[in-house]
């Protein structure tokens, strides 16, 4: 019997450990729910102590606080079966029960594409009928009804997909979407999955597989071992509605998040082993800083260097993977233990490698700021100027004069994966003007590209496509739009069917391995063999087979997937699209969704630059965010620094209820600030429209807020007005209201070289460097933003990015001699030397000398 006096159920037990078998006197049939009890939780001695310092880490006490129930005991160690059989030998029924219970034991984890959702519509058949009339009918609308290599394609895809069971993969991915169509949601459809037709007439995405030439092959193939899966963007509010939606749709039982596994390393494993220790953080600075420095560590610093080894690598918590959602055939429990997240989801226990073995399909529901602007933008648009705005007309979108020349100019401010110092020098060196080149812009911005030398030579080709020599006609034929330079990963695959005569799936598996570590694979050498014995058959010389396959090896690399640059070429035209037509409504989006290459005082100059009065923060204007009426800009309450949202909320809610503020009295006697809340209302200026001084506000704080007088908050029926008295004339100084927004902004709404203690002669601006190609200059630029790299010998340069005083941007580099003895020393503005040089028609000046000027003395202290 159970301690508790209730009989045990059929499948319950009672665990003996091998320690606890001496002191047994059972008798009967209670012996027969006896089992043997060996957990195992490490291997040694030190794998316990080892053991305990992970359970102090959980629990965040020091080693000495551990207690007994709060870690493994000693014995929980790893028991040769002889030990426990000699153990155990009085009692061979209990050895016999274990054997039993062990046998009755299956574990499976059985990896199939069965584990996923097999069916949309109940039968597969369904699936198939379903998504073909969906594929058909949205080719009609994409295509139109006479376009056969649209539909030959269509056919072609759907076939495969239905032979590899992926039509209810497509049918829940269309399910999505058109949920967030339906709630007025916009999304971008990316990844490999936009190299598909069905996917493109499913308005999954709207990347034209046709118009781009994209292989279906590279998204789905027979020869592919991993799953598929779509990248489906939502903005970053309502990724989570969508979300939820999935859970309710498909149920709970059956739907949760991938995980993602943090492990310790680095200095964390120090800070942490160090707070176990119990050592003062001064101790823990020297290892962290100092790892080497032994002679200035303290004496348990080689136990935290002994152990941090052994736990180096180790998993220290899940969290969830960027946007994995798994949906499940039977109870997603049958395959994974599940750990409840704070805003409901549960994750699984694996993550996306572990979901890959068991051939799960991902649906990535991802987020981002860029969706956010567009969305946002349509809304503001809508809001001030009435109209409504087709951004879903991309064909036209991506035709359009206006938008092209926004593109060709480089200023791409605020637009989606374009606006970047890097990204704009890009734009301008390759005079971008269309979509085609801005999806080969889109790819070749990437790091590994660019070291590789690769956009370099990309861009001298496109200013001189004549001196292109190409390696074999092939090259011509399938490269030409890229100068024959494989920049992306469906160029490998073009090359190794083309060139090798590998069949389209066969040349992506032979990419993905390339791009892998999985080199020394049976199927590698078999692609390589076969790549090798065709060119041969095929009469190539072995230099150029040699040739070609190593540039295969180098380009499949870093190149990167055309219809993910598409997809993000996409958006960037319905970016350019709102900033091209709608430029103050677009940038009020953009720093309402704090989310760019640069912060909110950048766009705010850009909105400014485009013909925006831009107001501070008002008490009777303003709302929490940004908002725009006619071509005046009111920024919103959130952006006062140490603001209580609460206050904000309740000052609009008020105002709202019982109309504008009539004065600092009245908005005392309504909303109930504390004292330096409403000093920071005050000095940004949110009473302005009392036409007095903030010095006379000040004053009359004093007045309307009595610390002495404790009183509750209630609304009068009627106003009460005090006695009138008069005040001397408080002025406010010149720049008082600037240095106020420096603080409490951030950055100030005027322009910062009006703050200037002296404007330096002589200067040239950005619009003028072009003339100055070769020489000397000097210029007098605001800081906006540096990009520190490493030289290949390991020194510190620079880049930086500036606006000059007419509200232009320019480029400077900061070589490593120059970059030491002239460092950046924050924001404000910089007088810089140096020479201008110019790339490709983009020009930028070389720093030799750069120093921070002083702004004008602060009168408000």
């Amino acid at each position: 019997m159970p301690m508790d006096g209730h009989p045990l159920k059929s499948f319950e037990y009672i665990g003996i450990k091998p320690a606890e078998i001496t002191p047994l006197s059972h008798k009967g049939k209670d012996v027969d729910k006896l089992v043997v009890f060996a957990p195992v939780v490490f291997l040694d001695e030190t794998g316990w102590k080892t053991h305990k310092l992970l359970r102090c880490i959980d629990h965040n006490i020091l080693l000495g606080k551990l207690e007994a129930h709060q870690h493994a005991s000693r014995d929980e160690c790893f028991i040769a079966p002889e030990e426990i059989q000699s153990a155990f030998e009085p009692y061979p029924q209990i050895l016999q029960n274990t054997q039993t219970l062990l046998d009755s034991c299956d574990t499976s984890l059985p990896s199939t594409n069965d584990n996923n959702r097999k069916t949309f519509t109940g039968t597969k058949d369904g699936d198939y009928k379903l998504l073909s009339k969906l594929a058909i009918q949205g080719c009609h609308r994409r295509f139109g009804k006479d376009h056969d290599k649209a539909m030959d394609r269509v056919r072609r895809e759907l076939q495969v997909i239905h032979r590899l069971g992926f039509s209810a993969y497509f049918l829940i991915t269309w399910d999505i979407v058109r949920y967030g169509q339906s709630a007025g949601y916009f999304h971008v459809g990316r990844g490999s999955g936009a190299n598909s037709i069905v996917a493109f007439c499913l308005y999954i995405t709207d990347v034209d597989p046709l118009e781009l030439d994209l292989y279906f092959e590279r998204f789905i193939n027979p020869h592919r071992s991993s799953p598929p899966d779509f990248d489906i963007d939502f903005s970053w509010s309502d990724r989570d509605d969508v979300t939820e939606y999935i859970f309710d749709r498909y149920g709970r039982e059956h739907t949760a998040l991938l995980a993602t596994y943090n492990t310790f390393k680095g200095k964390s494993i120090i800070r942490e082993l160090g707070k176990v220790f119990g050592l003062p953080k001064s101790d823990i600075d020297q290892i962290v800083d100092e790892p080497l420095a032994s002679a200035k560590h303290h004496p348990y610093a080689k136990y935290i260097f002994h152990y941090g080894k052994r736990i180096e690598g180790f998993p220290n918590y899940l969290s969830i993977h960027a946007g994995g959602v798994l949906i499940s055939e039977r109870p997603i429990y049958y395959h994974t233990a599940l750990q409840q997240m704070p805003k409901g989801f549960p994750i699984t226990h694996f993550d996306m490698y572990g979901a890959e073995d068991l051939k799960f399909h991902k649906y990535d529901i991802l987020s981002q700021r860029g969706l956010g602007h567009i969305k946002d933008a349509v809304d503001l648009v809508r809001e001030n100027q009435g109209r409504d705005v087709n951004i879903h007309n991309v064909v036209q979108i991506k035709q359009d004069a206006r938008v092209r020349a926004q593109l060709k100019s480089g200023q791409c401010i605020g637009c989606f994966y374009i606006e970047s110092p890097a990204m704009r020098g890009l734009l301008s060196k390759l005079n971008c003007e269309d979509y085609v080149h801005l999806v080969a812009a889109s790819s070749i911005i990437r790091p590994g590209v660019a070291k590789s030398g690769m956009m370099r030579e990309y861009i001298q080709r496109f200013h001189h496509p004549e001196k292109v020599q190409y390696l074999h006609p092939v090259f011509k034929q399938n490269l030409s739009e890229t100068f024959g330079v494989m920049v992306y990963q469906e160029d490998v695959m073009k090359i190794v069917h083309h060139f090798a005569g590998l069949d389209l799936d066969e040349s992506d598996v032979l990419r993905r391995i390339m791009t892998g570590k999985k080199k020394s694979s049976d199927t590698f050498r078999q692609l390589m063999e076969k790549y090798f014995r065709n060119c041969k058959e095929r009469g190539y010389p072995d230099s150029l087979t040699q040739e070609v396959w190593r540039q295969i090896e180098s380009f499949s690399g870093y190149s990167f997937c055309k219809a993910h640059s598409a997809s993000f070429a996409v958006e960037s035209f319905q970016s350019l699209y709102l900033k091209s037509y709608y430029p103050l409504e677009f940038m009020v989006a953009v720093i309402n969704n704090f989310g760019g290459f640069y912060s909110t005082e950048q766009y705010v100059h850009e909105a400014r630059m485009q013909g925006a009065k831009m107001e501070a923060p008002c008490v009777n204007k303003s709302r929490y965010l940004t908002h725009i009426e006619g071509r005046t800009i009111w920024l919103g309450l959130i952006h006062i620094q140490s603001l209580e949202k609460e206050l904000a909320q309740s000052l609009i809610r008020e105002r709202q209820v019982r109309g504008p503020y009539s004065d600092l009295e009245d908005f005392v006697r309504r909303v109930a600030p504390p004292r330096e809340q409403l000093h920071l209302l005050i000095r940004i200026g949110g009473f302005r429209f009392t036409s007095q001084s903030k010095c006379a506000l000040m004053w009359e704080q004093n007045a309307v807020m009595d610390p002495r007088r404790q009183t509750v908050h209630a609304v009068p029926m009627f106003a009460e007005r005090e006695e009138e008295y008069s005040l001397p004339l408080l002025l406010d100084g010149a720049f008082d209201q600037a240095f106020d927004e420096i603080e409490l902004l951030g950055f100030p709404l005027r322009s910062p070289f009006e703050l200037l203690e002296n404007k330096p002669p002589e200067t040239v601006f950005a619009s003028q460097l072009k003339k100055h190609n070769g020489q000397r200059i000097k210029m007098l630029g605001y800081y906006v933003t540096r990009k520190p790299v490493s030289t290949v010998g390991g020194k510190l340069m620079a880049f930086g990015t500036w606006v000059d005083e007419e509200g232009q941007y320019f480029d400077t580099t900061h070589f490593p001699p120059s970059l030491r003895q002239f460092p950046f020393q924050g924001k404000g503005c910089y007088l810089i030397s140096g020479l201008v040089t110019e790339d490709f028609g983009f020009p930028s000046l070389e720093v030799s000398h750069m120093k921070k000027l002083p702004y004008r003395k602060d009168e408000r202290y």
